[in-house]
């Protein structure tokens, strides 16, 4: 058996006296697109965040790749790890973070030539290929202040597969976004999901986490209550937590 392209074991987390995250353990494996789900505050965002160190942990390990995520390093030395795993892990946000004063392709084609991964000629290809991906590629001219929020979405999703990460995680991607423009944001989501490539993927879409996970991960107070298939935790859930999370969900 192959390892888990991302191992949690006895993650903890807390924030001065609230403890957020309570001991969580998770494999994720190559090509698994997991969905964590639950009520706001149950620890998802910042379970996912302790992935890329954009949260340090507080007590336990995260290995990426094989490699110890957490490790214990002077700043420098931890800087300098960090930027390197960070390349292997693409994250969108649920506010877009896109630079205004660069087009669509800026954007896009930044990263790969600073760190020194492609030429500006290079990029440029590259990049307009992504954003044809995303169905962007009549705006690779446009400033994202000329740009819908779904659009700056799909530049962002775009902006991070051009670092050809590993691993895309995706926190609450299409929460912001008018009702109207989430489908297409979903839709680029989707076609990532085919292509397999890992994703773990905040969301409280729930149809959504249904149609497109593999494994979906039912948070609350800081632990995993229930994890499974989709068709196992939304349509017989074991717990009575998920179960009332659920009918609760589901029932708006």
């Amino acid at each position: 058996m192959a390892e888990p392209i991302i191992k949690i074991r006895d993650l903890k987390k807390n924030f001065g006296d609230l403890e957020v995250l309570k001991g969580i353990d998770m494999n994720i494996d190559k090509g698994d697109i997991v969905a964590l789900i639950g009520a706001s505050g149950s620890g998802k965002s910042t379970l996912l965040r302790t992935v890329n160190q954009l949260e340090d942990v507080t007590d336990g390990n995260i290995w990426f790749d094989g490699e110890l995520v957490n490790k214990d390093l002077p700043h420098r030395s931890r800087e300098r790890h960090l930027n390197q795993l960070r390349q292997h892990i693409g994250m969108v946000f649920q506010h877009f973070n896109l630079f205004p004063h660069l087009t669509a392709l800026g954007n896009v084609t930044l990263a790969p030539v600073m760190l020194g991964r492609l030429t500006q000629k290079e990029a440029a290809e590259k990049g307009l290929e992504l954003l044809d991906k995303v169905g962007l590629g009549d705006r690779a001219d446009y400033f994202p202040s000329h740009l819908s929020g779904g659009q700056k979405q799909r530049v962002a999703i775009a902006r991070s597969l051009a670092m050809e990460p590993k691993v895309m995680l995706f926190d609450e991607v299409t929460s912001a976004l008018d009702p109207e423009l989430v489908s297409e944001v979903n839709r680029v989501m989707k076609q990532l999901a085919q292509e397999h490539m890992t994703m773990i993927i905040v969301t409280h879409d729930l149809r959504f986490a249904e149609d497109v996970s593999d494994h979906v991960v039912f948070m609350a107070d800081g632990i995993v209550v229930e994890a499974g298939p989709p068709e196992q935790v939304f349509r017989n859930p074991q717990d009575e937590k998920t179960q009332a999370f659920l009918q609760q969900v589901f029932d708006e």
